[in-house]
């Protein structure tokens, strides 16, 4: 079996609105996301890390922002997509871990249903899938509350 590591960073300021979208979970906040689609960070730095692991480009790459096919996107959807192409490569995910990195909202509350939302779409156990969240103590763009920021590494194994 070959294995494979990856890793993705995605970050997005915030803007009005009343919700922000997080690892597929709608998460009540006081500010929403300004992004093409549904501004999921955790999910778009876990499809970077999952289509850099198989080198396969990049979410830019797959989805273009500039693209009107993706307006307003379902991140999930996004993941699925990077799912089955990963598998039309025969890879795999063997785990992933994600963090999410901001202020406000709390995260830890939505984390449960965040790692079922994601292990569905990946067709794996919640087991390989790890959320969990840190602040940067008031400091920089996330600190002071300006946006929202996640990182996640895989592990891909061969299918």
């Amino acid at each position: 079996m070959t294995t494979r590591i990856g890793q993705g960073f995605d970050v997005h300021a915030f803007g009005p609105g009343d919700h922000v979208m997080l690892g597929g979970v709608r998460i009540q906040h006081e500010r929403g996301i300004e992004a093409h689609s549904d501004g999921d960070v955790a999910l778009h730095a876990l499809c970077d890390a999952l289509l850099g692991a198989a080198a396969l480009g990049d979410i830019g790459v797959h989805f273009p922002p500039n693209d009107p096919q993706w307006k307003d996107a379902d991140s999930l959807e996004l993941l699925s997509e990077v799912n089955d192409q990963l598998h039309a490569n025969d890879w795999a995910l063997g785990n992933c871990d994600i963090t999410i990195i901001c202020e406000k909202p709390k995260i830890a509350p939505h984390i449960p249903e965040m790692r079922q939302a994601i292990s569905t779409v990946l067709g794996v156990s919640e087991e390989a899938v790890s959320v969990k969240a840190t602040t940067t103590e008031k400091l920089g763009f996330c600190g002071r509350g300006e946006g929202i920021a996640a990182m996640a590494i895989v592990q891909i194994e061969t299918a």
